[in-house]
C-alpha cells in the first residue's frame, strides 16, 4: 500500500533540511580558519530536523523546540534502540543558542565541532535506516 504523499513530502522536507545542515557544518569546518561555532549550530540543527522528520513519519506531534532531550525522548518511545545514540546527541541542544551572540564568553573548539558533527551524522543515518527507502531523500 503506498504511503500518504503529503506525509512522505513532509518527512522528506525535514530530512533534506537536516542533510543541508550536515553539509553546511562540514563546509564550515573546511574553512581556514574553521567556523567551529557555526558548525556546532548546524550539527544541532541537523539532529533537531532529523528527529522532527522521524516523529512526523510516525505521526507523533511535537512542539516548536530546539530541545533534543525532549525530541529524543519522543523518538525513543517509538524505537528504544535509539536511546544510547540520542543520549550522546542530547548535549548538542545547547548549540542552538550557545556561541550565537556577541559577548558570549567562549567559542567552540575544532574538536568540539568535529565531535558534534560526527554525532549528528550518526543520528541522521540511524533515522534513515529506520524509515522506508522511499522516504529517504
Amino acid at each position: 500500500m503506498p504511503h500518504d504523499p503529503a506525509l512522505v513530502a513532509e518527512v522528506q522536507a525535514w530530512l533534506k533540511k537536516a542533510r543541508k545542515d550536515l553539509d553546511t557544518a562540514q563546509y564550515e569546518l573546511r574553512a581556514d580558519p574553521p567556523f567551529a561555532d557555526d558548525a556546532v549550530f548546524h550539527a544541532q540543527q541537523a539532529v533537531e530536523k532529523t528527529l522532527k522528520g522521524f516523529l512526523s513519519w510516525h505521526q507523533v506531534p511535537f512542539r516548536r523546540t530546539h530541545n533534543l532531550v525532549e525530541l529524543g525522548g519522543a523518538c525513543c518511545r517509538i524505537d528504544p534502540s535509539l536511546e544510547d545514540l540520542l543520549r550522546r546527541a542530547a548535549p548538542l541542544t545547547e548549540y542552538a543558542w550557545r556561541f550565537r551572540h556577541p559577548g558570549d564568553p567562549e567559542e567552540a573548539t575544532l574538536e568540539e565541532a568535529k565531535d558534534a558533527l560526527s554525532v549528528a551524522r550518526e543520528v541522521y543515518e540511524a533515522a534513515l535506516s529506520r524509515l522506508p527507502e522511499e522516504i529517504r531523500p
